[in-house]
């Protein structure tokens, strides 16, 4: 804030009141926007001033100029992020929540309103394609929920409707169900009226029903049946904007859909949302299309083993589309695809079912030129077929394969020379590339072997690994460890380049590149478990570098902080004589570290690691004792007898190193429950 403006605040204020209903629209729409900036940096300065503030934002939202307007509605947004006490703005929601309601209607030149009915047949226009971004590889990532995109998203430019749909979401966020009795009376009103006429309004009600969709959950569930029997026939619509809409409203009510598909009353209300939106990825429209495959692939991610026993209809509904669809669509189509292998695994692995699914696919695939970036939602999808099909992919995986390694050898060539390369380098075709070999390796396991020996993979590899861009050395660091635990022998003659490598991006520079050293750590920790001792040269200089990454935990990423006590515990496992003279460097923040890790193999291999240091070197853990205990009293159940017992014969082994007063004092000093599990596990 700056201090002239600090100072004269109060004179600044009076100025923009002044000015606030000048006779022009661009002086009004500059005083909503400092009172919008000024809630978003500053909100004390409004505060006493809030109920005029929110009298003249409402009339300014019904401003009969709608730049205005859209200014004013930023405000409703920008009120709920400021966490000022809700009282404030409570007493005027009755009369905000029509304006908003009313605003979300479509204006008469939305530009939404002019390609509304773009017909499937109608090739797509260059400017349609929007660019895509793909994500590299990321190995023990914490899965992060992906933005809902409002059901008009075709249309990129920001306005009233979609202004004031963001604030009625934000509303109910905030003020949950006690938006809903002004809220439902409107919108029931709007969708009762079945006219022509009245589409828009009907649409608006939809739109509305979608955005609250998450705020005010618990006040509409026992309605949900209700609300879904009212939205399902909305889809068979006369206009476009009704059917894409609804298909998007549907979506944001995937979860409870999916919760109450367990019981048989709610089961055949999700085969009607399930049916429903099939019919409408073979709709005409576009836009249409894209809305159904979109709110499909979230109903997918919900659902997952729900869809199993109605594979068969799914997929002939999604490969017709796959005939029809333009450029654009098969975009998120293949996302559908890929999503629905994700979700259903190894359950498609059935020849009824390959025999829909594959023929399409390999067909574009031999039919796209290697210039073509129509290919990269297409590597994608079939990343994720490769890996829900394990060995059930090896009958495609030969020519996928050596596709593969001729796009990135291309791309290596055009790097240096795209004349000689015959095309322009592209580093994504790399990326994609090198997450379809991840693929499968991770779906054929050691089958990929002889598709490896057969190739000049390591040598790309070890020179993808050493790419400047961030985004090709994830990729080729996951590609690495999955390539380590599928087929390590092929990887030795290389081993020491490549662990020198990964081991270099543990540097001083990981919060730079976090993902990239996420992966380089994740994938040292598959080797050394893989070669064992072969492994001793490096392991010091991986050791320096993980430890103060864990001492400094604070704000790090938690994928990152994972992988490095999973990989500092497998290099003290196969190297126990290395590290184990270092450990009161580094047991307080690793055991620290470990305690957050879910039970899973990787746990066990760190666990092995701490077994093995402490028999080692028992008197550098017994600082860190507490800490250790805590761990250990982490687990909720160990798989591993061996592991078990290995465990069991540590805290003995303190138990009598300490012996008597001592071992009370330490055991004493446990939380009280975490010192009953331990006794009591372990028979202390």
């Amino acid at each position: 804030m700056p201090t002239a403006l600090y100072i004269n605040m109060d004179k600044f204020l009076q100025g923009l009141f002044l000015l606030a209903n000048d006779s022009v629209a661009d002086v009004r729409k500059l005083v909503c926007a400092a009172l919008v900036q000024l809630i978003e940096v500053q909100p004390g300065y409004l505060q006493p001033l809030m109920k005029n503030v929110i009298e003249y934002m409402l009339q300014a939202s019904r401003d009969t100029d709608e730049e205005v307007a859209l200014e004013a509605c930023e405000f409703w947004s920008a009120f709920c992020d400021a966490q000022l006490p809700p009282e404030i703005l409570k007493e005027f929601l009755p009369r905000l929540i029509p304006v908003l309601l009313s605003n979300m209607t479509y204006a008469d030149d939305d530009e939404a309103l002019f390609d509304a009915d773009d017909d499937d047949d109608a090739p797509d226009r260059d400017e349609d394609l929007k660019p895509r971004f793909h994500q590299s590889r990321l190995h023990g990532a914490v899965d992060g929920g992906e933005e809902d995109e409002d059901g008009d998203e075709i249309v990129n430019s920001w306005n009233l409707r979609k202004c004031s749909a963001a604030g009625l979401d934000n509303l109910s966020i905030f003020y949950g169900d006690e938006i809903l009795p002004f809220l439902m009376p409107l919108v029931q009103a709007k969708l009762s009226s079945s006219s022509e006429e009245t589409w828009k309004e009907r649409e608006a009600a939809v739109l509305a029903l979608g955005a609250i969709a998450e705020g005010c959950i618990q006040g509409l569930l026992p309605h949900m049946s209700q609300i879904i029997a009212f939205l399902v026939p909305m889809l068979e619509e006369k206009r476009s904007l009704v059917r894409s809409i609804t298909c998007w409203t549907l979506s944001r009510y995937s979860k409870w859909i999916v919760q109450t598909a367990g019981h048989p009353d709610s089961q055949s209300q999700f085969d009607t949302v399930l049916t429903g939106l099939l019919a409408r990825i073979l709709d005409s429209n576009k836009r249409v299309q894209e809305a159904a495959c979109s709110a499909f692939a979230t109903l997918e991610e919900e659902a997952a083993e729900e869809l199993a026993p109605r594979l068969e209809p799914i997929l002939r509904h999604l490969m017709f589309a796959f005939g029809k669809y333009q450029r654009r669509n098969l975009r998120i189509l293949y996302d559908a695809i890929g999503t629905l292998a994700d979700a259903v695994g190894g359950q498609l692995n059935e020849a009824k079912y390959l025999e829909i699914l594959m023929p399409p696919l390999i067909n574009k695939w031999q039919h796209l030129p290697d210039s073509d970036k129509d290919l990269f939602p297409l590597l994608e999808c079939l990343t994720s077929i490769a890996q829900a099909l394990g060995s059930g992919f090896l009958q495609y995986a030969e020519p996928v394969y050596i596709r593969c390694i001729n796009l990135i050898r291309t791309q290596e060539v055009a790097k240096a020379d795209p004349g000689i390369a015959g095309v322009a380098y592209d580093k994504d075709f790399i990326v994609c590339s090198l997450d379809l070999l991840s693929g499968l390796a991770e779906g054929l396991g050691s089958s990929i072997e002889n598709l490896v020996i057969r190739s000049d993979l390591r040598d790309l590899l070890l020179q993808c690994c050493g790419n400047e861009a961030p985004d090709v050395r994830q990729s080729a660091l996951a590609l690495l460890g999955d390539l380590a635990k599928a087929c390590v022998f092929h990887l030795q003659p290389r081993l020491v380049d490549f662990l020198n490598i990964a081991a270099k991006q543990l540097g001083s520079e990981v919060k730079d590149n976090v993902s990239v050293a996420n992966n380089a750590c994740w994938a040292i920790g598959e080797i050394a478990v893989k070669v064992g001792q072969e492994i001793s040269p490096i392991v010091m200089n991986v050791v320096s570098c993980l430890v103060p990454i864990l001492s400094n935990a604070e704000g790090l990423n938690k994928s990152l902080l994972e992988n490095s006590a999973i990989t500092l515990g497998r290099l003290g496992w196969v190297c126990p004589d290395i590290v184990a003279p270092h450990m009161d460097h580094f047991m307080k923040p690793w055991c620290a570290a470990l305690r957050t890790i879910r039970d899973d193999v990787e746990k066990e291999d760190a666990f092995r690691g701490l077994c093995a240091m402490v028999r080692v070197n028992p008197g550098g853990a017994v600082s860190s004792f507490i800490q250790m205990c805590e761990a250990i009293g982490s687990w909720h159940e160990i798989r591993s007898s061996e592991l078990r017992v290995e465990i069991g014969q540590v805290l003995h082994g303190y138990k009598q190193m300490l012996s008597g007063y001592l071992w009370d004092q330490y055991i004493g000093a446990l939380d009280p429950s975490l010192r009953e599990k331990l006794v009591k596990k372990y028979s202390l």
